[in-house]
């Protein structure tokens, strides 16, 4: 994923900018611009979940029609039909394993933006923590005996 995308779900000024000016126009579209900024990443993943099932349901009806295409496309020469064959079964195995490359690589992301929000997150809490101890720590001019 880009994440110096302009529009991508997350908080940032250009889709602020864009929900606000939804809601201004007309109120649906300023809800639709919310919606994909909170639950856009979700909606992301749950696409690629139908896509692979989906690609996983046709992928018998595909090989069996490529199958019997290339059954009457055969040339009669037996050593070209065999090396064709094991060519396509090669790159159909090179086109998996890029497939689980990319699905490993999505979760490493997933993974760094998961972990670096953390990361933010802790910062975050430590800041607030230590100014709240400082603020407490002093003591007032109100509260002190003569």
């Amino acid at each position: 994923m880009n994440q110096s995308a302009l529009l991508r779900p997350d908080w940032t000024p250009a889709t602020i900018a864009l929900m606000v000016l939804g809601f201004v126009v007309f109120w649906p579209l300023g809800f639709a611009m919310l919606a994909y900024i909170l639950f856009g990443e979700r909606l992301r993943d749950f696409k690629r979940d139908v896509n692979e099932r989906a690609d996983g349901m046709f992928a018998g009806c595909g090989r069996h029609r490529n199958r019997h295409r290339h059954s009457y496309s055969a040339t009669g020469n037996v050593a070209f039909d065999d090396w064709r064959k094991a060519e396509l079964e090669r790159l159909e195995e090179e086109r998996r394993k890029l497939d689980e490359m990319r699905a490993e690589f999505d979760t490493y992301a997933r993974e760094l933006r998961r972990a670096k929000d953390q990361e933010e997150f802790d910062r975050f809490m430590r800041e607030r923590n230590s100014v709240k101890r400082n603020d407490n720590s002093g003591p007032t001019a109100e509260f002190q005996t003569p």
